[in-house]
């Protein structure tokens, strides 16, 4: 019988990683805890944006002040704007919220019992709160935002202040702030930023500990070597690399990070694909150059840098690697770019891709794959999967949904044999459904061998040919039997009792399992039978 997964060895651990970048943090003298809000990210990028549906990267952690421990982890749909310790009860206030970029001020009241780590939404309706504050046990301040901009300029600047009172915080339920008690004229309001501020708090309370508190955030890619190296893709790095001992020898830094990484075909160094994305400057939006390097394993030397004109995602199989291109502008078909240790050269023409619905990233190939679409004015539908010929050219080989009156978007794959096992998600108008969010096993004639259906998108997945490990926006980890697709063991992940989310994953040369988290770390754990 297959273990669950055990956590045996953290990489790029530290303390406070549990909540991302973080926006604010205060601390309460009279508990010794910490409270802190920060932000994961998204799971989307140039070149995959399917795992993002339903998810949120906004976090609220509360810590032992004199071990940093965190105590509880929660996730909000909106940013943190403030927080603020009961007086009395282990209670913690946080207002939440944004602008929705067209019209509104949503957010919540969440109150949070640091005993048992519930969090209560306790308005009736979504508000903006902009600022938490207790007068005293029975009295809590709130400044929340207008409600949208309709016909006010200066809604941004402004805020309503009100009390709200309560005998007992600590029953107060879901809801039960009504809008009648949040009435209260407008006045100026400031929205500061305190994110320095709370990265010198974090910093300092790390240093007093005796540690070091670092940014690190989303590992998109994650590979283990035969020598027992792991080698990474982060953000803000496009490649780094772990031994066995914990030691991280090196690592290439880049402005946006590192998505992908494929080997190349003699081993000793490795493709790394870099995020560009558009960052607004004085003159308007600039988008960096497209950064596609070739680094030595060992040492972490750049051997060589592609220049490709755009920006493309890596296509791996066999013993070459593809580059298909991302630039959207241009009207006429693409073609691929093919190269490994001999440098590119042209391969066959392929329609436009989009982050939606082209992603398909085929682990353990032995030939490159690609989503394209029929129609090349409409490339999004009626995709097939397709692989590139000896004569040049783009097969087709099956027609990427196999349920003829559904949309599929494209997902993580793994090639088992003469046959594709992918993930992805059924576009439909109202968002994704329960049920919408699949792993199929297809021959390559398109049969299907088997389905499993959830309600979460798969963010990576492998398989050592036994299983096919799953991981999905939900914090979930899943193996599937690889031959007949039933579950063996569903697992929510955790280190040290918090929970966290795999953005990438792979089964090592070993048998362990590599999973690279939201949080900037990477796990090993041990499945064998």
């Amino acid at each position: 019988m297959t273990r669950v997964p055990i956590v045996h060895g953290v990489f790029g651990n530290g303390p406070f990683a549990e909540i991302g970048e973080p926006g604010l943090a205060v601390v309460d003298d009279r508990s010794r805890m910490v409270a802190v809000g920060g932000d994961l990210g998204s799971v989307q990028w140039s070149g995959g944006a399917t795992a993002d549906s339903g998810w949120t990267g906004h976090r609220i952690g509360v810590y032992e002040q004199d071990s940093l421990r965190c105590r509880n982890l929660v996730r909000s749909w909106y940013p943190v704007r403030s927080l603020a310790f009961h007086p009395v009860l282990p209670l913690l206030a946080v207002g939440t919220g944004s602008y929705d970029g067209g019209y509104s001020f949503e957010g919540e009241l969440l109150l949070i019992h640091l005993d048992t780590g519930n969090a209560v939404s306790a308005l009736q309706h979504r508000r903006e709160v902009l600022s938490v504050e207790w007068r005293s046990e029975t009295a809590l301040r709130l400044v929340l935002a207008p409600c949208d901009d309709w016909d006010n300029p200066h809604a941004h600047e402004q805020g309503h202040a009100t009390v709200v009172t309560r005998a007992d915080w600590g029953a107060v339920g879901r809801g039960a702030i009504g809008s009648e008690e949040l009435a209260a004229p407008v006045e100026p309001a400031v929205r500061p930023d305190r994110r320095a501020q709370a990265r010198r708090l974090l910093t300092n309370l790390a240093t007093a500990d005796g540690r070091q508190w670092s940014l690190r955030r989303r590992v998109w890619a994650v590979e283990g070597m035969q020598d027992g190296r792991v080698l990474a893709a982060l953000d803000g790095v496009l490649a780094e690399s772990w031994l066995p001992s914990g030691d991280r020898p090196w690592a290439v830094e880049d402005e946006e990070g590192g998505r992908q990484l494929v080997l190349s075909s003699d081993g000793t160094s490795v493709w790394a694909n870099a995020e560009r994305r558009g960052r607004r400057k004085r003159r308007g939006w600039e988008v960096s150059a497209p950064r596609l390097a070739r680094i030595a394993v060992d040492t972490g030397q750049v051997r060589e840098t592609l220049s490709p004109g755009v920006s493309g995602v890596l296509v791996a199989g066999g013993r070459g690697t593809i580059l298909r291109p991302l630039d959207s502008r241009r009207k006429r078909p693409h073609r691929l770019m093919m190269f490994d240790l001999d440098g590119p050269v042209d391969g066959p023409e392929v329609g436009h891709f989009d982050a939606f619905n082209h992603p398909f990233a085929v682990r353990r190939a032995g030939r490159p794959y690609v989503l394209v679409g029929i129609d090349p004015d409409e490339p999004h539908k009626d995709k097939w999967v397709s692989a590139p010929g000896a004569d040049g050219t783009l097969r087709r080989l099956f027609p990427h949904s196999w349920v003829p009156e559904e949309h599929h978007f494209g997902g993580p794959a793994v090639e088992i044999g003469q046959s594709l096992v992918y993930a992805g998600a059924v576009h439909d108008g109202h968002g994704l459904q329960p049920g919408g969010a699949y792993v199929v096993r297809r021959s390559l004639n398109g049969a299907v061998q088997w389905q499993y259906r959830t309600d979460h998108p798969a963010t990576a997945l492998d398989t050592d040919g036994d299983a096919v490990y799953v991981a999905d926006n939900s914090g979930a980890l899943t193996a599937l039997d690889a031959d007949n697709g039933s579950v063996r063991w569903h697992i929510e992940l955790e280190v040290d009792g918090a929970p966290t989310t795999a953005l990438s994953l792979a089964v090592a040369p070993q048998g362990h399992l590599l999973v690279g988290t939201v949080d900037g770390r990477i796990l090993e754990c041990e499945v064998r039978r």
